[in-house]
């Protein structure tokens, strides 16, 4: 599995991640899984401690969950064998945790507001397609120089944000943070996007449930790549699997009463803008996962 940090097993019953270099305090994952359990969400691994040191985060130790395995091997097999039925169950899962994270707190009293305008949002996503466009070089770089204009016009509605409900996030929710083990699916890592920093918070939905569609796509294109699946079935497959996804977890979170926290026409800006971040991404840590993105741009702009 392709980590920027380094997790440890420990006796078969607690992991260890160590975050590679310590990360400056304040950071997300304690407050969040503190939070978590205080709401009742239990679809993750129990956090037991964080390990601090001088202002810095050093390591959180969770419990080990026996055969887990991340989305990275287990969507990937789904996606070979053009199977569907776990997006429904993903989809139910992302909207629990955003009910769940959306719940005030003692760690959280008011985990919800309302967006002012958007322009940070959106100046956000520029700034992640100028630098998706700098950091891409070749015949992909080339790609992507001409369809900016294009990519440029997906992200406009995120300048529109006004009374957009905001909420706390997971803030990098991919198939890879969702474990599946013997007790069914874990939702791991809240340690924000890598390649964000000083965000705020409080986020769209929108910007989680497209970090998770997209993540399938990827998935798909890592069978294509890796496992020789069929591009053409792996494609149809993607789509039927994100269609699932999503009319489950928005069937759940109406369930949840939070129906309204959902801005859909998001979605896209933020498809946008992550495979954006996955280019930068590659760019800075692992330059052999450019395909993924690019794969996916390429399918939907031609």
């Amino acid at each position: 599995m392709d980590q920027t940090n380094h997790s440890v097993v420990v006796g078969e019953r607690v992991v260890v991640k160590w975050f590679t270099p310590p990360a400056p305090l304040p950071q997300p994952a304690p407050d969040v899984l503190a939070h978590l359990a205080e709401v009742g969400f239990t679809a993750t691994a129990t956090p037991y401690a964080a390990l601090c040191r001088e202002g810095t985060l050093l390591a959180l130790v969770t419990a080990y969950l026996p055969g887990a395995s991340d989305g990275w091997q287990w969507c990937v097999d789904e996606a070979v064998a053009g199977r569907t039925a776990f997006a429904t169950e993903l989809g139910a899962l992302s909207a629990d945790l955003h009910a769940a994270l959306a719940a005030p707190s003692t760690t959280f009293p008011r985990p919800v507001r309302r967006a002012g305008d958007g322009s940070d949002l959106a100046a956000r996503a520029e700034k992640a397609l100028r630098e998706a466009l700098t950091l891409t070089g070749g015949e992909d770089g080339r790609w992507l120089r001409e369809h900016a204009e294009e990519l440029r016009a997906g992200l406009a509605p995120l300048a529109s944000l006004g009374g957009t409900p905001l909420a706390r996030i997971h803030g990098d929710l991919h198939v890879g943070q969702i474990l599946r083990w013997r007790a069914g699916y874990a939702v791991i890592d809240f340690d924000g996007n890598p390649t964000v920093t000083g965000a705020d918070a409080r986020q769209p939905l929108a910007r989680d449930l497209a970090q998770l569609t997209t993540s399938l796509e990827h998935a798909g294109q890592v069978a294509v790549r890796r496992r020789g699946a069929d591009p053409l079935a792996t494609g149809a497959w993607a789509a039927e699997a994100v269609a699932a996804l999503e009319e489950a977890y928005l069937t759940r979170l109406a369930g949840h009463g939070h129906a309204g926290l959902l801005e859909r026409s998001l979605l896209r800006p933020f498809e946008i803008e992550q495979e954006c971040r996955e280019l930068i991404y590659a760019a800075r840590h692992l330059p052999r996962w450019r395909y993924a993105p690019m794969g996916v741009l390429r399918s939907r702009y031609r």
